[in-house]
């Protein structure tokens, strides 16, 4: 396989590998959209953010896809009324997450094109590859 082709997937690869874990991050911020604190007062669960870089690969030339991190989001907590909670604090207000469900599902429909784009990348790389290869014979 040419090197240009083989950079492609690569490049490709860790675009699948970033957009992997940015999904992993969203679902985990979904399944906690409703985690408050055990204690009173407490804070709840706080949304992560995935963060990416561009990364030269001096090896191939190709700028790859780095994670640099997961952070969590500084947002401000919502607050709600319930004075029966364990997790009220004493004026009667529980801490919600700073999770919006609906940026969640928009974040995440952007990640699976994504993924779904740098899969397309590495099949048409590789379906070059296979009609060089045939060519060859």
């Amino acid at each position: 396989m040419g090197a240009d082709l083989r950079t492609s997937i690569d490049v490709s690869a860790t675009g699948l590998r970033a957009q992997s874990l940015r999904m992993r991050t969203i679902a985990e911020n979904i399944a906690n959209a409703d985690s408050v604190s055990d204690a009173p007062g407490g804070d709840p669960y706080r949304r992560k953010v995935t963060t990416f870089a561009a990364e030269l690969d001096r090896a191939t030339g190709g700028n790859e896809v780095k994670v640099t991190g997961i952070r969590e989001d500084q947002s401000d907590f919502g607050r709600i009324y319930q004075p029966g909670h364990p997790a009220a604090d004493e004026e009667g207000y529980v801490k919600t997450p700073n999770v919006n469900s609906l940026i969640e599902t928009a974040d995440m429909k952007a990640a699976q094109r994504s993924y779904e784009a740098n899969i397309s990348a590495v099949e048409a790389a590789r379906n070059m590859t296979m009609r060089t290869v045939d060519m060859l014979k």
